[in-house]
């Protein structure tokens, strides 16, 4: 791409408009806004130019701001509800402080366009000033009511501590990643602590790059109330109508839901499935009786074909029996678990209080155990008013039972 070509024929610069639609009302909510240039070889984008740096910032500061200008501009025929995503490159941004920025902003204050609709994003991928400069001018944006961004899509500074610390309006995350299945459950994971994230800080999530249905699915599921991606509308040099694509929504949204409940039941009838097989196996009199190591030996032979790991916790997380562990040589009993905590795990002294006050034992949910690096479930059980049986299930169980994976 030729910088000079550019600069020397910005009539010819302009900007795209990528729809972005919400979960709640099924249609579009704003439009992230793209530089494009009409070249002789068609339509290109202006990316590659912004974050080339060989090319001074005044001169990549004026591209931009005529993008930004034409789409301010013609956006002046949306509805005053609409918002607009605007992407600004950190060192452009942080060139002159934002002024030329907020100038251009305020002038079309004037014009009609509210500064609430405004959402910045701060790209950051070839930035290497300092981040906390950067902040504290993200900051100083919001106090006009601009809304931030952040797009957490791998690049190293859209780390946890850092959206903590900003606590965006709007954490963005690329579903670029998930079209590999070969990387799709560790991202599975790590997208589920960043929406986890996002509900305590108050941000809403944007999932983009949204290429395929089950991406839509996975962006609904953890909590995306943002959508944005080809499978739902490609950028274009016009505005499109809002309600698109608001069947195709809500149809998906009804399949997402059936999919779910049918999920939920399953694992709601797992759950009696173990309540009831447990109760009546411990209900004879001579297994009440037992050690509890000589316990889990005996659920061990009786759970077989459905656990890899046994063991028996007090109401506060001190083991009050070693661990069985099946091996390819069968159970083996590990002693040096006799007394380990865990009440430092995650919902564990939640869980303890809805088993004692519910007097039946609860499934978790999906995780990577520590030990073997398997995908799965844990079956917790009230042995009594003080003991809790734990029950790890083997991820070929799961796999073979629909809707526990």
């Amino acid at each position: 791409m030729d910088a000079l070509e550019i600069l020397t024929d910005l009539d010819n610069v302009f900007p795209f408009f990528q729809p972005i639609f919400s979960a709640d009302e099924h249609r579009v909510i704003g439009y992230e806004i793209l530089g494009r240039y009409r070249s002789e070889n068609g339509i290109v984008s202006l990316g590659p130019f912004f974050l080339d740096e060989s090319i001074p910032e005044e001169y990549r500061l004026e591209v931009d701001h005529t993008v930004l200008k034409k789409a301010l501009e013609k956006s002046l025929s949306l509805e005053e509800d609409i918002l607009l995503f605007i992407n600004k490159d950190a060192d452009l941004l942080m060139f002159d402080n934002a002024e030329s920025f907020l100038a251009i902003l305020h002038e079309f204050k004037e014009k009609g366009i509210k500064l609430d609709r405004i959402v910045l994003e701060s790209t950051e991928r070839v930035y290497n000033g300092d981040v906390e400069q950067l902040d504290h001018l993200l900051n100083y944006i919001r106090t006009y009511g601009i809304k931030i961004a952040i797009d957490n899509s791998g690049n190293e500074r859209s780390q946890l501590d850092r959206i903590g610390q900003i606590s965006p309006n709007i954490l963005k995350v690329d579903l670029n990643e998930l079209r590999s299945q070969a990387t799709a459950h560790v991202l599975h994971d790590i997208l589920f602590s960043l929406s986890l994230l996002a509900r305590k800080i108050g941000a809403t999530l944007l999932f983009k790059n949204i290429e395929m249905v089950y991406q839509l699915q996975f962006a609904w599921r953890n909590g995306g109330r943002y959508y944005q991606g080809y499978y739902l509308h490609r950028p274009a040099e016009d505005f499109v109508d809002r309600d698109v694509q608001k069947e195709k929504l809500k149809d998906k949204c009804y399949q997402f839901i059936s999919y779910e409940k049918k999920k939920l039941e399953a694992l709601y009838l797992v759950t009696e499935e173990f309540n009831e097989m447990l109760h009546q196996y411990l209900q004879v009199k001579n297994r009440k009786l037992l050690e509890y190591e000589e316990l889990i030996k005996v659920l061990s032979l009786y759970l077989d074909d459905v656990a890899f790991r046994l063991y028996i916790c007090d109401e506060n997380g001190f083991q009050k029996s070693a661990n069985i562990f099946k091996q390819e040589s069968g159970w083996q009993i590990q002693h040096e678990y006799l007394h380990k905590n865990w009440s430092w795990r995650p919902y564990f002294l939640e869980n303890i209080m809805k088993m004692r006050k519910e007097k039946k034992g609860i499934l978790s949910d999906l995780y990577t155990d520590m030990e073997t690096g398997e995908t799965i479930r844990t079956f917790s059980y009230p042995l009594n008013s003080n003991d809790y049986l734990f029950v790890d299930i083997t991820y070929n169980y799961l796999y073979e039972r629909d809707g526990l994976l």
